[in-house]
Formats: structure tokens, sequence, C-alpha cells
């Protein structure tokens, strides 16, 4: 039986009960963290696969180019520069962005409609210093009616959903933050950001292997540029368009915002007292063990000179005022209350 399955439904490789008996790949695995080993083993495949494909038709056009002399080979000078375009520019975005603008106009042109797609060209937008949105769509034509594009052709854009983030990490590009600072950069009605099929993380492909919406965020669309299939662009762009069309402005009731935002203040305020009632324990705390320690050192204090004397019938003048000043007691106190206070 086959050890590789193919999924013609969902386009998908399966692959059950596969194992390999290799040094260098079990060397290279074992040196990766447990949590990465997924992703690598992915991407080792995937690359994999294009280094085959690479080499298939390179070898193919340099067997061929001595027969069908100088057209072959200006054939195999494209190809090459294809293949560099594709590792140096789509990764880094610019011919993403070129192509993903140059399929919407092509597309408002198809369809009569009258928006207009443009690049803003690493220009800032309203926040400084903030290039953020690749593409500005004017609807209608109407610069006053926006949808804002970010195109991420980078497998390191996570989903990001505001359940799971936390404030505390480094900040990072995610598909949420994206969508929400182009909008804001670019002061459009809706924002969409596009990925590429073969440059997407696994959170934003398992949640939309297509076409996305992340409820009063925007848009996620997944191209396959290598194919040329901009299809789902068109579907999410389109679902973009009608909100940006049909939104109506809300008026807020004042008093019932009002009546929320004092809720929100009361609760709040709820949290700081228990804050200080913690901190109130924490301190009464720190007191009882310091009253706890004094009392143990003062006990094998005590002890030490009762065994003395017993053992010798007497004190010396010495022990009796070492004794009495009780300084031992009180440096070692001192070295535990900092300890304590430092808590």
């Amino acid at each position: 039986m086959s050890t590789i399955k193919l999924n013609q439904q969902l386009k998908r490789i399966e692959i059950k009960e596969f194992e390999i008996e290799n040094q260098i790949v079990f060397n290279y695995f074992d040196n990766l963290p447990a949590s990465e080993r997924d992703e690598k083993l992915l991407r080792a495949i995937y690359i994999g696969v294009l280094a085959l494909m690479e080499d298939r038709i390179s070898s193919f056009l340099s067997k061929t180019s001595n027969e069908l002399g100088t057209e072959l080979e200006s054939l195999k000078m494209i190809f090459e520069m294809k293949k560099e375009l594709f590792y140096k520019s789509t990764i880094k975005g610019t011919l993403a962005e070129d192509e993903v603008a140059e399929f919407l106009n092509q597309y408002f042109l198809d369809k009569r409609l009258k928006d207009r797609a443009f690049l803003t060209v690493n220009t800032a937008g309203n926040l400084p210093r903030n290039k953020t949105g690749d593409i500005i769509c004017e609807v209608n034509g109407t610069p006053d009616l926006k949808i804002a594009i970010e195109c991420k052709f980078d497998k390191s854009v996570r989903l990001g959903d505001i359940e799971s983030k936390d404030i505390f990490t480094r900040k990072s590009d995610t598909a949420w933050s994206q969508l929400i600072e182009t909008q804001a950069n670019r002061d459009s009605k809706v924002s969409l950001i596009v990925f590429d099929i073969s440059l997407v993380e696994n959170s934003v492909l398992k949640n939309f292997e297509n076409v996305g919406y992340i409820a009063g965020v925007g848009f996620v669309a997944i191209i396959n540029s290598q194919k040329g299939d901009y299809s789902n662009l068109a579907i999410a762009y389109m679902l973009a368009r009608d909100i940006a069309l049909n939104a109506m402005e809300v008026e807020l009731d004042k008093d019932i915002l009002a009546m929320m935002v004092n809720r929100i203040i009361k609760d709040i305020n709820e949290v700081l007292t228990i804050k200080s009632l913690v901190q109130n324990n924490i301190d009464n705390n720190k007191a009882i063990l310091k009253q706890l320690e004094k009392s143990i050192l003062l006990m094998e204090f005590n002890q030490e000179y009762l065994k003395r004397f017993l053992s010798q019938g007497t004190l010396t003048k010495k022990d009796l005022l070492d004794f009495y000043s009780g300084e031992d007691v009180k440096d070692k106190y001192r070295l535990i209350e900092k300890e304590i206070n430092e808590l």
C-alpha cells in the first residue's frame, strides 16, 4: 500500500505511518525544540519539492538548449530571472503588492466598477512614520470612501486573536494587528490582509483556508500567486466593498454610554480595592513572618547558652555578657528581615 495518498477534493497530500532512517535528518530534528519540529518538517518538504521542480526544469532547458538555439536560451534566462524575483522580491512583498494592485484594477475594469487601486509606495499614513497599508482602493473613485489592503507574504505573521494576546510579550505583527493598524493608518472604512498559500502561517491557514472575516477587525484573503489565482482576493474585496457602501453611521445614546462606562469604572475600582486588600495582607504576613523568625532565633540562641550552662555548670563573664546583650541574634535577624522585606 502506498505511503502517500492524494486527496483530490481538498488538494492535500496525506501521509500515514511515515518513518525515515537517516542520520543527517535525525540529527537536524534532534537539535530542534519539539514545538518547532512540525513546522520545520513542512518547510523541508516544501523547499525540497521546489528544488526538485527547479532542478528538473533547469535540466531540461540545459539539455535542449543546443538543439533549439537562442530562443530556448532566452527562455532559460527568463526562467532564472523569474526564479530570482520569486525568492527575492515576492518574499519581501514588493512584487506581491504590484501584482495585487494590478489584479484589482483589471478586475474593476472587467466588472465595470469605478473603483481604483493605488500603491502607497512606502509613504507614511496617519500614524507617524508608519507605512502599514500597501494599497488603497477608492470605492467608486471616491477618496473619502476607502478600503485599505496590507500584503503579507510572510510565514512569521500569526493570526494573533485578542483572546490569546499577551501584551507583556515582545511586539510582533499579526493578522489582527495589521488589519487594525492598516485601517487606522490609512483612514479606511474597511481593511483587508492578503496572504499567499505558499507563505502563510499555520494558525492563519487553520482558521481561514480561503476567505475569512474577523468581526469588527477586517477581512483575510489567501491567494495563490504562483498559479495566478486571485479569486479569493476578489471575493474578500467585494464583501469589504459591500460593508463600506452599506455601513450606517450609528448615533450613540450618550446616557447609555455613560451608564456603561460608569459600570466599567466601578468594576475597575473594585479590582483596585481587592489589590489594596491583598497588599495589606502581604504586609501583615510579612510582619507575622518577621515575628516568627525573631522568636525562632531567640529560641536557638537561648538553647545554645542553656546547653553551655548545663555542660559547664556556669557561664563565664564573657558568655554572660554575650547572653545578656544578644548581639549575635540581632545580626542574624537583620539579614532575615532584609530578605523578608524584599519578598
